[in-house]
């Protein structure tokens, strides 16, 4: 296995996220490499726990990183710790990645065996996913801000921008809806339906940051 570089300082971290974010574009260029190069042990750290799956380790790495670098390309400091953004990221794109190995038969079932452990006993996706339990804490926390979110999309959004981001992120049917089909759903133009989900989002993420919201 490569040596991978030391991770970056918490202050290290959030100064290339800004230069990231704000930077020109050269050295936004220089902070995303700096970014991938140093979180690349996450990566593999990830990796490993899908080394028994029939898949080559250089293979997983490679397309863990893929999962890292749309993590830092959409990272938002106000979503936590980057690191956590970016595991649940690599995740999803190794968990895609053996998900479509196996749609040449039929539904990937979370019990089907997809290879065997050190011992010989086989193991399934199912298996890889509860192989590290989430933070409690962090149970605890997502579910209070969904709670909040509720409240939030009735307290501080109209009608119209209410039922905008209900189409928009699919938070009743499960489907998500292109702005430009919602323009033609309530007749107005995508452009405008744009700029009300934009205001929208500002103003949860407003009541999300307020403590003394209730």
């Amino acid at each position: 296995m490569k040596t991978f570089q030391k991770p970056l300082s918490a202050a290290e971290e959030a100064h290339y996220i800004q230069v990231l974010k704000e930077g020109n574009d050269r050295e936004a260029a220089e902070a995303r490499e700096i970014l991938i190069e140093r979180n690349l042990r996450l990566v593999a750290h990830i990796a490993k726990k899908y080394q028994n799956v029939d898949e080559d380790m250089e293979d997983l790495i490679s397309i863990g990183t893929i999962g890292l670098i749309k993590a830092i390309s959409s990272f938002d400091a106000g979503k936590g710790k980057l690191s956590t953004y970016a595991s649940r990221c690599i995740d999803n794109e190794l968990l895609m990645l053996l998900r479509s190995k196996k749609k040449s038969s039929k539904e990937v079932s979370l019990f089907e065996p997809i290879g065997t452990d050190k011992e010989g006993n086989e193991i399934n996706l199912l298996d890889i996913i509860e192989h590290e339990q989430e933070d409690v804490t962090e149970q605890m926390d997502l579910c209070e801000n969904v709670k909040k979110l509720a409240k939030l999309l009735d307290k501080v959004l109209s009608s119209r921008e209410r039922e905008i981001i209900f189409l928009r992120y699919g938070l009743v049917t499960g489907k998500e809806v292109t702005q430009r089909e919602i323009g033609e759903k309530l007749h107005i133009s995508r452009s405008y339906v744009s700029r009300i989900e934009k205001k929208a989002l500002g103003k949860l993420r407003r009541g999300m940051e307020n403590e003394n919201f209730t």
